[in-house]
């Protein structure tokens, strides 16, 4: 069940710095991402990118940290291809997908870049374009709309 935390005073929902969503477009039903207010762009962790004919990309997603549990690959289209800036402060062109995130009871259409986010804490980082489209972040909270199902945590217990 995931409950839906609502800002009194902005009708927003409020979610914590860490929260559990979907990619449904993308065949992913659970995967742990970090709302964060200082990246623009969303970014999802993605390796073996391939480009394929007519502005098409395919490339394969590990969604549980420290295991390839529940492996997929994904094909889509490409949105669009961009310059990011990494928080080290490197930069690097960046394919850009369209797709839906689920979050705390609601779905927003976010553009999304892919990397390779092997090393990185989460698998997925959710942006600011995204949050404005509905979200309020409390950096004291985690959690705020519920936790994965038990038996997905105790599959990938250790990874989750």
């Amino acid at each position: 069940m995931v409950r839906v935390p609502k800002s009194s005073d902005s009708g927003l929902v409020v979610a914590g710095w860490r929260e559990w969503a979907g990619l449904p477009d993308l065949g992913v039903p659970w995967i742990k991402v970090k709302l964060d207010t200082g990246a623009r762009t969303s970014a999802l962790h993605a390796f073996d990118l391939e480009e394929l004919p007519g502005e098409r990309v395919r490339f394969s997603l590990h969604p549980w940290q420290d295991t390839d549990a529940d492996a997929s690959t994904i094909e889509c289209d490409v949105h669009d291809r961009r310059i990011v800036r990494s928080s080290t402060g490197h930069t690097q062109e960046r394919i850009v997908v369209r797709t839906r995130i689920a979050l705390a009871g609601q779905v927003v259409e976010s553009e999304v870049t892919l990397s390779n986010r092997d090393q990185m804490g989460f698998r997925m980082l959710v942006g600011r374009e995204a949050l404005r489209q509905g979200f309020l972040v409390d950096p004291a909270r985690s959690f705020m709309a519920g936790r994965a199902p038990k038996e997905i945590r105790r599959r990938n217990r250790g990874r989750a």
